[in-house]
């Protein structure tokens, strides 16, 4: 029942890295950049929100929502490889500089891409996955879990709301050079989980 410090650890560092706060900075700042203060600083929270929500429901019943849809981790990788390359391109061939500078607020990218599946992607859902299956009903563990989930996310908030200011400095050229960056860093990760997803088909054939 006691509060497992070790597997706290252990998770909280696991998600940080997989999510990668720093890395994220570049993609976030290159989506809404050029939205206004106000929605800058909504998309801060409301993009770790949502991947909150989203790692919390798959850490709670996340081995029986994949089990009953027949979805394996190789199937999830390669679908938010998919997504993440569509993004990707939009960003480096500029065929998505109307709607992500110019769309109207009922399109928000705090949701996707941005909470979904950058921060809570395939490799942070299948570490919560593994994590909890590791816990073997221990409470302290489970607790411990809980509170590594909350602590990433609140270290996401704080590296994208503070990322806003950026945005004074860099002013529109700044914003889309990042946006270059970052398709290019976003087309990276999305071959990767492409090839990744690949390999845990043939690794299961």
């Amino acid at each position: 029942m006691a509060f497992d410090l070790s597997v706290y650890t252990a998770t909280a560092i696991t998600l940080i890295v997989i999510m990668d706060p720093p890395g994220q900075v570049p993609v976030f700042l290159s989506l809404v950049g050029r939205r206004s203060p106000e929605y800058r600083t909504k998309a801060a929270w409301q993009a770790p929100l949502v991947s909150l929500l989203v790692i919390s429901i798959f850490a709670v019943g996340g081995r029986a929502i994949l089990g009953y849809l027949h979805i394996g981790i190789p199937a999830l990788q390669g679908a938010g490889g998919l997504l993440l390359l569509l993004v990707a391109l939009q960003l480096l061939t500029g065929m998505g500089d109307s709607p992500v500078d110019h769309a109207s607020d009922d399109v928000n990218v705090a949701l996707v891409p941005l909470g979904t599946p950058l921060l809570a992607g395939p490799g942070a859902i299948a570490a919560v996955i593994v994590a909890v299956s590791e816990g073997h009903g221990d409470v302290g563990a489970y607790l411990a879990i809980a509170a590594a989930i909350l602590t990433a996310h609140i270290v996401v908030a704080v590296a994208l709301y503070y990322s806003t200011t950026l945005i004074r400095v860099l002013k529109v050229g700044g914003i889309t050079l990042l946006a270059k960056i970052a398709g290019l860093l976003l087309a990276a990760i999305a071959v990767q989980l492409i090839a990744t997803s690949v390999i845990g088909f043939a690794a299961t054939a």
